[in-house]
């Protein structure tokens, strides 16, 4: 046990040691004195000879300052109840001094009510002779008389030979204890298996704790993720989501969460998920100024929403360019201008390229079509009525077997353009198309043509249900029109 830091006095009460004779001081008996100090055989500055003297004297002023630096308040008693030791966390509790503490028999009359001090100091002294741990709670009097809930710890204190020489306390303001209690199972809580993911990362940018959720949505186990760099699990992406630790690392939370798209690495392939993240900045309690343990950092997988909320932006606007490819082909008087009108709208969006050729005889004619080289509005093609040479098996024709649409894509890597370039050339495509939509247009039962919309490597696959709502053919002039037809999207096939 530790010393009297305002009496400057030690005292021999120790797991291994006796305890001198109850309150003496100074060779007088009882307890100290009127000032209520503390007894001790070795004062502090008693200036006693070297060696062992010396040595006596700095250990009793390290426990002396092990004990005042404590976060929890600590009283001891010796056998017969005196109290022998009392930190400054238990002066600022109740706030007795140790020079009014230190010396007194038990709490009765100062620290609890005279009519619960007898069972309070049974309790406590019980201590002494059951092992382990007791837990209690007590109302203790603070100096100026208002009443404090606290919860105590106490614990025997043996002496030579394993025999009890004294019980030592360490109590804490009951909601002070609750307040700890609750942080410690919140964040128990946090690191089980919630609705949200859990990271906690330190200054190296490096997971040390990972909850089951995140666990699972990085692609590893809770402990075979800890230590590993985020580079390691995320293959795009990695270096938004290290900037944005960085900046809480530096600088604190942001005021909002944050929705990063990364591409992960798994034992299935890379898959593309959107997390949206909220951020903390974690920093030690124990030092006076925050010094930054790491970041918390908490996310959920929106990928589902997000891709819901994009589809339903592109619908929006692709019902937006139906009502306008509408108001616009109404105007037109040529059913080939009206079909090149709607085809413009068509391609907003959705599209690089988009090739009209139409049924003459057996043959496909090329009828319209967007620039090869470069974006541009989709024009009739200057000399019309030239067969396109389409080898056995291109998309256009199998559209026209089948009745329907065919999707096909180069099936080469984007570190292939050469090869995407002759797949395209092949089948008399601008060289920039990777993705192809082809798609038969037919009115009143008759196969008038095939649609063909193109995209570059970069863009994702075209879709044939989104063709379904891109394309159409409606008639738009009498038989005097030659069987012409106007594309526009929004129509079934």
């Amino acid at each position: 046990m530790g010393a009297s830091r305002s009496s400057g006095t030690t005292d021999a009460l120790g797991p291994d040691e006796e305890p001198d004779e109850p309150g003496r001081a100074d060779g007088q008996g009882g307890p100290g004195g009127p000032d209520g100090q503390g007894a001790s055989s070795v004062p502090l500055d008693s200036g006693a000879g070297a060696g062992a003297g010396s040595g006596a004297d700095s250990g009793a002023e390290l426990l002396a300052a092990l004990l005042d630096g404590m976060d929890a308040a600590l009283c001891a008693f010796d056998a017969g109840g005196t109290v022998t030791h009392w930190n400054r966390e238990a002066e600022r509790i109740l706030g007795w001094s140790a020079q009014e503490a230190v010396g007194r028999k038990g709490f009765a009359g100062w620290a609890v009510r005279r009519a619960d001090a007898h069972e309070v100091q049974g309790r406590l002294m019980a201590a002494m002779d059951a092992p382990g741990r007791q837990v209690h709670e007590f109302a203790l009097l603070r100096k100026d008389g208002s009443r404090v809930l606290v919860r105590t710890q106490s614990a025997r204190v043996l002496g030579a030979g394993g025999k009890p020489a004294g019980v030592y306390c360490a109590f804490s303001e009951v909601h002070a204890q609750i307040d700890l209690e609750r942080a410690i199972a919140l964040s128990e809580a946090l690191l089980e298996d919630v609705s949200w993911g859990v990271v906690l990362v330190d200054v190296d940018l490096r997971p040390t704790v990972v909850n089951a959720y995140a666990a699972r949505a990085l692609g590893g186990s809770r402990t075979g993720l800890l230590g590993r760099p985020l580079g390691e699990l995320v293959v795009q992406g990695v270096e938004e989501l290290e900037a944005a630790l960085a900046h809480v690392l530096a600088e604190g939370a942001p005021g909002a969460p944050a929705e990063f798209w990364v591409t992960l690495r798994t034992a299935e392939g890379e898959r593309r998920r959107c997390w949206r993240s909220g951020f903390l900045r974690l920093a030690s309690p124990l030092t006076e100024e925050p010094v930054p343990l790491g970041v918390g950092w908490m996310f959920r997988d929106v990928t589902a929403r997000k891709l819901a909320q994009q589809e339903a932006d592109r619908l929006r606007f692709r019902t937006g360019q139906l009502h306008r490819a509408a108001r616009t082909v109404s105007e037109c008087e040529d059913p080939m201008e009206a079909a090149t009108s709607l085809l413009d709208f068509a391609l907003a969006g959705f599209a690089d390229h988009v090739l009209l050729d139409l049924m003459e005889g057996e043959r496909l004619v090329r009828t319209a079509a967007t620039p090869a080289d470069a974006p541009g509005p989709c024009l009739l093609v200057a000399g019309g009525s030239i067969p396109v040479r389409y080898g056995p098996g291109h998309p256009a024709l199998q559209a026209v077997e089948r009745t329907g649409s065919v999707r096909t894509s180069a099936g080469v890597g984007a570190g292939d353009p050469e090869g995407a370039a002759a797949w395209a050339a092949e089948r008399r495509w601008p060289r920039d198309a990777a993705h192809a939509l082809s798609t038969v247009l037919r009115s009143r039962g008759r196969t008038l043509g095939v649609l063909t919309f193109l995209r570059a490597a970069s863009s994702r696959i075209v879709r044939s249900r989104r063709a379904s709502a891109a394309t159409a053919v409606t008639r738009t002039a009498g038989p005097a029109s030659g069987g012409r037809a106007a594309v526009g999207p929004g129509a079934g096939e």
